[in-house]
């Protein structure tokens, strides 16, 4: 009997985002389909920077490394997701949880640290571009990179081995259709200092690197404003913009979802604000940094072996 009762302890269950039978059908077809878009979005700017010569640049470079990262982040969460909408088993596992949750942690963490890189080389294109093969060395891009997903490695490991440090009382509920660090902290029965401080910590983090991402666009806008071509502003405004939207959506919505106590957790706001960052972005990234630009489609074309119909 006790045996029974400590493995129920080690099993987590969902929360549905809807008990209503036309809902969960409507929220399964649509987050299927947002799924099988980011694959093909991401699979094919990965596609393209492998097969073309031309796009082995220190920009797409990172831009793979983006689409990488956006095929990882909802890889990790949407399948058990629509396995929950189709099943009357709505647990998770205690290892399944563990792994869910530091993949996930490891992905939006670099990807927080990827963005301020991809403004960086940006600023440094725009406002130096004769000093720029210089400083965006292909070695320089690399250590770049690695630093990126080596902090997001470290960071994740922290907070997962923190969160399950915690005491979780019987069958824990998570509201949330996947495990993340608020809910959890919220299902516990023991103090949430040490997360919460961790959470903090990576908070502060991720804000800095915000921080780097918004004054390089700053000087890159201060740059194009100085542009003695009308089109060119147009066009670099409207690239610029672009960018900036995901970034404040993403950065606003992870800073949003962790940077706060435990006692302002709000179920029903975190499961919208995570659907942002968590499956709405990843999507929108290929479509707004690579799949309008002119040499990705060309790289497709070529790749695919597929006509350009006029």
């Amino acid at each position: 009997m006790e045996k029974a009762n400590i493995t129920k302890m080690r099993d987590f269950y969902f929360t549905e985002l809807s008990d209503l039978p036309e809902v969960k059908i409507f929220l399964f077809v649509a987050i299927l389909l947002i799924y099988l878009i980011t694959l093909a979005g991401n699979g094919s700017i990965l596609t393209a920077i492998a097969t073309d010569v031309h796009l082995q640049t220190p920009m797409y470079f990172f831009i793979g490394n983006l689409s990488f990262l956006d095929v990882l982040c909802p890889t990790v969460t949407v399948p058990k997701m629509l396995q929950v909408f189709l099943s009357e088993d709505k647990s998770i596992s205690f290892v399944g949880c563990v792994l869910q949750l530091f993949f996930l942690i490891d992905a939006v963490g670099t990807e927080i640290l990827l963005l301020s890189v991809m403004a960086y080389d940006r600023y440094v294109a725009i406002c130096s571009p004769l000093h720029y093969t210089n400083i965006m060395t292909k070695r320089q891009c690399v250590h770049l990179a690695a630093g990126t997903w080596l902090t997001g490695f470290i960071s994740s490991m922290i907070h997962t081995s923190l969160n399950f440090t915690l005491s979780f009382c019987g069958p824990s509920k998570i509201h949330q259709y996947y495990c993340d660090i608020p809910p959890l902290m919220a299902a516990s029965c023991s103090s949430t200092y040490l997360p919460e401080l961790a959470a903090l910590v990576g908070g502060i983090l991720g804000g800095g690197a915000f921080l780097v991402t918004l004054i390089s666009y700053i000087y890159i806008i201060s740059t194009i404003l100085r542009m003695q071509s009308a089109e060119g502003r147009r066009k670099a405004f409207s690239t610029c913009g672009s960018h900036l939207t995901v970034v404040f959506l993403f950065y606003g919505t992870t800073i949003a979802t962790y940077v706060r106590p435990t006692s302002s957790y709000s179920p029903k706001q975190d499961r919208i604000v995570s659907m942002l960052y968590g499956i709405v972005t990843p999507m929108l990234n290929p479509m707004i940094y690579s799949l309008r630009n002119k040499d990705v489609k060309r790289a497709l074309v070529k790749a695919f072996r597929l006509k350009r119909f006029s």
